[in-house]
Formats: C-alpha cells, structure tokens, sequence
C-alpha cells in the first residue's frame, strides 16, 4: 500500500469535540502545528456524503502519529453512557499498527485527565505510557513535548511554557487582525463583536491556516 504524501508529518487527533473540551483542543492543534508536523482530525471535512468511520479510518491510514485523548470516558450524570469513540479509534490504530506490517512505524500518545483514570474503563491499555494533562492546556503542551521528544525524537525543542505564551499571543494577534478587518467600515464596538463571533465560528481548517499563517509570519522556531 501507498503511503500518503504527507504521513511522515501527519498526527491524527482522537479526542471530544464538545464545548468543555474545545480550549484543550485549539491547544492541542496550535501545539502540533508549532513544532511542525500537521494535525488531521475529523472536523477538517464535514462531506456528509462520506461515513464518519470512513472517514477517521481514512485519516488513520494518512498519519505515522496520532494523539488519543480519553480524558471524557467517564459518565458524569445519571443515564449517561461511558464515550467509547476515543477508545474505539485507539482500538483501529492499535490494529493497523500490531497487524499491518507496513504500518508497524506508526507511534501514538495516549492522554488521560487525572492519572490512572483509564483503569477504570479500558484496563487492556495497562502498561502503556500514557500521560495526563488535568485539564489544564500548559499541562497538555507539556504532555505533547514530552512524546515530541521521547517518541518522535525531535531535539532542542522550546519549553512547554514558551510554546503556551506563543500561544496566547497567537489568540490575541488573531483578535487583533480580526478587529483592523471590521474597524474599517463600523465602529470600536461593532467590530469588536463582529471580531469575536467571527472567531467563535471559526472551523478547524480556518484556524488551521490562521496558525499556520501567523507561523510563518513570526518565524517561531521550535
């Protein structure tokens, strides 16, 4: 089989895409991007002539590294079912990985809210590496450096913190843009409004090219 073009720099993202965990995951996409390799995750595609599985089975088969965050497995309400779709992906690129020898290259991180947590639900996992991040976005940045440099092998990589300030400088230099756009045609308070909607409509690949762009403008080493 083909590799894909870009495998070598493909990470696929298995994680929640609700709202609780959506700070967590523009970290996790900004941090990716950062040290140079390519984020691929389902909402980068919304044909909705295509499966949803096709499609993460696809994306698998297109990234030598993939990040699988487990941290909403558990329940945390009466009548509410453990998620299995991020164990269930684990479990896809776990196989292609054991059992396909072309992809035997392939390297994963798996990540966890609190330690130990995943013992509860999918103790099979027991003895990988997994990390935690506590909810806590420099805490993830910290995980995701850590694998960059333990598993991909990358070397003289920036601090966890540094990466988290550039972070926060790329949210308010987008802020910022977005404001210049609007402050043309209406006034402070508009185009503060329209700024802020227009980020919060964001879709991934939007934001994808708007990392990618201020990367490339500021030069960021890794």
């Amino acid at each position: 089989m083909v590799k894909h073009k870009n495998y070598e720099r493909n990470v696929f993202i298995n994680c929640p895409f609700d709202d609780k965990y959506f700070d967590l995951l523009q970290t996790l996409v900004f941090t990716i991007i950062y040290y140079g390799f390519t984020p691929r995750l389902s909402l980068e595609n919304s044909d909705s002539g295509q499966p949803r599985l096709e499609k993460i089975v696809n994306l698998i088969y297109e990234s030598k590294y993939s990040i699988h965050d487990l941290s909403r497995l558990q329940s945390k309400s009466a009548n509410e079912f453990y998620r299995l779709n991020m164990p269930f992906e684990l479990g896809i690129d776990y196989g292609l990985r054991k059992f396909n020898h072309e992809f035997s290259d392939k390297r994963s991180l798996i990540l966890e809210t609190e330690r130990y947590d995943y013992m509860k639900a999918i103790s099979d996992i027991n003895g990988f590496d997994i990390k935690n991040h506590e909810d806590i976005p420099v805490k993830l940045v910290e995980c995701i450096r850590a694998w960059f440099s333990e598993t991909v092998k990358l070397r003289n990589l920036n601090a966890s913190e540094k990466v988290y300030s550039d972070f926060i400088d790329f949210n308010t230099d987008m802020f910022q843009q977005k404001m210049i756009k609007y402050q043309n045609d209406h006034n402070t308070t508009q185009a503060e409004r329209f700024a802020k909607k227009e980020i919060e409509e964001m879709t991934i690949p939007e934001y994808i090219v708007e990392i990618e762009v201020w990367k490339s403008r500021k030069k960021h080493r890794i």
